[in-house]
């Protein structure tokens, strides 16, 4: 009877008496609750025109093809970079310098790969490729150094003032500022300087001092001097000697009421600073005094 009631009064059917009879009944109330809060419940505002969007955005991406490369593509892409790479680091390594450099006081000898030798002087550096030594057969100097070629084999020596070309003879090159010295001591080497090329023979020496070109004979010697400990100078301005000095002992010099542009002719010994001291100063009547590595000169006359 009563859910006969539910029904009719869901749909607003019962008449006045049953629906009077139905209120008075224990499940009404219980029925009245459900309605009441089920009629505070509200859906969540729902957008059309974004659901369509999104659905269209997932089924793009679900229908996207992942496009895989053919496996000989793929090698052919590796091959080309280990290629690559394996250019790159020949280049590299090939263009790689052996640099040996000298500090004040010091000399070291160099094998370079055709078994040719170098002695480099205190205070320089030599820079060569030993990797691509036949293809390259040139190096750097800054400074001095004493060649002794092998015979049959040939190559250049650069320096900030000239090349020097030999084949198979014993020579001494020296560039430092404003100085640039070629020695041979046996055979003939070629040498450069603005743009002209000089012949030196066994004997001579080729000297550039300050852009000026002067040729001069040597002892007879097969070798430098500097090579036994003892630098020697023919006709040179005094301030290259001292310079040297420098570069052979651990000194700082300073000059007073001194023309350094003064030709020496002499030596010096590279094993005692007082005595080298002496070889220079007495000829030109300069004094000179030491104080820990500070060097000083100055005239007889001066106060």
């Amino acid at each position: 009877m009563q859910e006969n009631y539910l029904a009719k009064w869901l749909n607003n059917e019962l008449t006045e008496e049953e629906l009077a009879t139905f209120k008075k009944s224990d499940e009404f109330a219980s029925y009245q609750k459900i309605i009441s809060t089920t009629e505070r419940l509200k859906a969540p505002d729902f957008d059309v025109e974004n659901a369509l969007a999104e659905s269209k955005l997932k089924k793009k991406a679900q229908s996207s093809k992942l496009i895989k490369l053919s496996p000989i593509k793929k090698w052919m892409r590796i091959a080309a970079a280990i290629a690559l790479l394996l250019t790159g680091s020949y280049f590299y390594f090939n263009s790689q310098n052996e640099i040996i450099t000298t500090a004040i006081a010091e000399n070291t000898l160099i094998l370079l790969p055709d078994n040719s030798e170098v002695v480099l002087n205190a205070v320089s550096e030599i820079k060569y490729s030993k990797k691509n030594w036949v293809n390259k057969r040139t190096l750097k100097l800054s400074g001095e150094a004493f060649f002794k070629v092998a015979k049959g084999q040939q190559f250049t020596v650069e320096t900030a003032q000239g090349l020097v070309q030999v084949l198979g003879t014993k020579f001494n090159v020296k560039s430092t500022e404003n100085f640039f010295e070629v020695t041979c001591f046996e055979g003939l080497v070629s040498v450069q300087f603005k743009d002209e090329t000089t012949k030196l023979p066994s004997g001579f020496s080729f000297v550039v001092i300050d852009n000026k070109f002067t040729a001069m004979g040597i002892p007879d010697t097969l070798e430098p001097t500097w090579l036994r400990k003892e630098s020697t100078f023919k006709g040179i301005p005094l301030r290259f000697v001292l310079a040297e000095l420098e570069r052979q002992f651990n000194i700082t010099i300073d000059t007073k009421n001194i023309d350094t542009n003064t030709l020496f002719t002499g030596s010096f010994s590279h094993n005692d600073l007082e005595l080298a001291l002496r070889s220079i100063c007495e000829p030109n009547q300069i004094k000179f005094t030491i104080a820990e590595n500070n060097v000083s000169l100055y005239a007889e006359n001066t106060p």
